[in-house]
């Protein structure tokens, strides 16, 4: 068999294609991105799309698997609460084809908001969750979840984390299975969830789940390791393995599971009965622990000594069982500068939150999910909070009545980008013009799914599969809110006067006002190579060292002995510092 090294990520796109998974769906975000990516490399197999929002994905996908073809949804952690609706409803409906859910989880919030632990859905919703804890294992637990889907009448969830997701190791290919997609049927009484039929069909899930516990209890990716003499055990899953493993060696004996809920409490019993000391080892939440613990074991060792916050590594779960101080591999003398994430040079939201900076007198700025979200950062300082995607818009209702109610009168600005405003700001903005509310809805269209790695949405002219997309034109879905013309306004982010007349505009006018920005981002391939040779640089003799240019926080602009300087490989001649210069020292080259 032919063996590759492949991440997590794409050993689950790897297994989905060898089980003959026939549609594929997502919402990009790390650490789960790159799972529907290489889904498309299978397009002529897999039907694959970047859906809207999570919750859109995870209906196409639960519409094919009714439909009979086996078919799976991919998000981040967040996108589980947005996909919880179908997810529930799917659990009692059950499938037809085989449905697999993935939630890469990101415990230490390397790239998210929260580091929520997404192993307690399963209980929730009841149904079936899978952990790999290293590659070749992402594409067997795949494939394993078609299998235990269709057997067990379930959707799987196939939870991952960051590490696992991004770490790459040997897998074992094989060929794509033929799995004929199964005849659909019309079954009002398992599929059309009114009162009665999801009372009956709660009753079923709960038969099913005893068989999957059954099963659990003694399936092959759920087993013990005894190691002869070993005088405590560890019971745990996913990557927590490997640090176990890498930590205690074959001076413990393991109970790995694989498959943890229904959780195999006869195994565990039978594990855990045989030592005097257990060890769970497992990152955020003790979900596995608080079973065990509720199975009557008292001898238990682990989040009163394990973090319950951030993610795992062999150093820290060292110290915290063994006493083990960590020892750092390399020791440096100086310490590296903080250095927080900052918008790329030539990046049009620069301008924006450059302008806005300059009003907060007059606004309450409101961020939002993706690259505009740094905009919170110093020393633009333009965003006061960000909640989740789409907050940047609905919540702006509410704050604006709690200003009024203090007789504060700023007028509240929220930000969301052209594929949070086709995720959920949408539905935000709706609200907002259908209630009046006195508030400025500011879409930062940049034509692309930016933060995340330049996937397609709705706005862009190809899709996942490089097909042609019926690109949807933002400003006549926000004209078709009947918010009316006047009150929209659309502006190139960069031009410095367009962006302050809109937003003083904007301030003057009661009641809903839009702000469209304009501009694609820096980093698309088309429009770094029409800005290709293109740069601005500083007249070092007329320039007065006042640091205007600086207040922009363009990473391409530095200081040095005494005058502004524009590095040439990174600057792309967008022309915002020339607009910033009192002195007029700035000018573009290549034009």
């Amino acid at each position: 068999m032919e063996k590759q090294i492949l991440s997590g990520n794409e050993a689950v796109a790897r297994g989905a294609y060898e089980a003959g998974c026939a549609v594929a769906a997502a919402y990009p975000g790390t650490p789960s991105t790159e799972i529907l990516e290489n889904v498309a490399l299978y397009k002529d197999d897999i039907y694959c799309q970047w859906a809207c929002n999570e919750k859109v994905a995870t209906e196409i996908a639960s519409g094919a698997a009714i439909g009979g073809a086996r078919a799976l949804a991919a998000m981040k952690h967040v996108g589980m609460n947005v996909a919880a609706d179908p997810i529930f409803s799917m659990a009692y409906a059950g499938v037809n084809g085989g449905l697999v859910v993935v939630s890469a989880d990101d415990p230490g919030c390397h790239s998210s908001q929260n580091e929520q632990d997404n192993r307690l859905f399963a209980p929730h919703a009841k149904i079936g969750l899978l952990e790999p804890s290293d590659s070749q294992e992402c594409k067997d637990f795949t494939k394993l979840g078609f299998e235990l889907s269709e057997r067990f009448d379930v959707p799987m969830l196939l939870r991952m984390t960051t590490r696992i997701c991004h770490s790459k190791g040997l897998v074992e290919l094989q060929e794509r299975e033929d799995v004929p997609v199964k005849k659909y049927y019309r079954d009002i009484k398992k599929f059309a969830l009114l009162p009665s039929t999801a009372r009956n069909r709660h009753v079923a899930r709960e038969e099913l789940l005893i068989e999957m516990e059954a099963y659990a209890n003694d399936c092959p990716i759920n087993y013990a390791e005894y190691n002869p003499g070993a005088s405590a055990g560890v019971i745990t899953s996913g990557i927590s393995y490997q640090y176990a493993r890498e930590i205690f060696g074959e001076d413990v004996s393991y109970l790995k599971l694989g498959l943890t809920y229904p959780l195999p409490r006869k195994l565990i019993t039978e594990f855990a009965q045989k030592f005097e000391t257990l060890y769970v080892i497992e990152e955020n939440d003790p979900y596995l622990e608080n079973a065990i613990r509720a199975l009557g074991f008292t001898n238990v060792i682990g989040k009163e000594r394990i973090p319950i916050c951030g993610e795992l590594n062999t150093q820290i779960v060292r110290e915290a069982l063994l006493g083990i101080p960590a020892e750092p591999a390399y020791r440096v003398e100086l310490e590296a500068p903080a250095r927080p994430p900052v918008m790329c040079a030539g990046c049009g939201h620069r301008g924006f939150f450059y302008a806005l900076s300059r009003k907060l007198k007059r606004f309450v700025p409101v961020g939002d999910i993706g690259c505009y979200g740094l905009g919170a950062n110093p020393p633009l300082s333009a965003s006061d909070y960000s909640l989740c995607m789409g907050a940047g818009l609905s919540s702006t209702i509410g704050l604006s009545k709690a200003l009024a109610l203090q007789g504060d009168s700023r007028k509240v600005l929220g930000m969301v980008g052209d594929s949070t405003f086709f995720h959920s700001g949408l539905n935000s903005l709706i609200d907002v013009v259908s209630s009046n509310a006195n508030v400025v809805a500011c879409v930062l269209n940049n034509h692309i799914t930016a933060m995340t790695g330049h996937q397609q949405n709705p706005g862009t002219e190809i899709n996942l599969m490089g097909e042609p997309n019926h690109m949807i034109d933002l400003v006549k879905l926000i004209k078709a809110t009947d918010i009316g013309d006047d009150r929209i306004r659309v502006v190139d982010p960069l031009d410095y006067q367009a962006v302050n007349a809109a937003l003083d505009e904007a301030a003057e006018i009661e009641g809903p006002f839009v702000i469209v920005t304009n501009r694609p981002c820096a980093l698309l391939k088309e429009v770094a190579r029409a800005n290709a040779g293109k740069y601005c640089e500083v007249d070092e003799e007329k320039c007065r060292g006042c640091k205007k240019c600086l207040q922009i926080a363009c990473p391409a602009i530095s200081f040095a002995d005494g005058k502004a300087v524009i590095a040439q490989d990174t600057c792309n001649g967008c022309g915002l510092c020339m607009q910033m210069c009192n002195f007029d020292v700035i000018s573009k080259v290549g034009e």
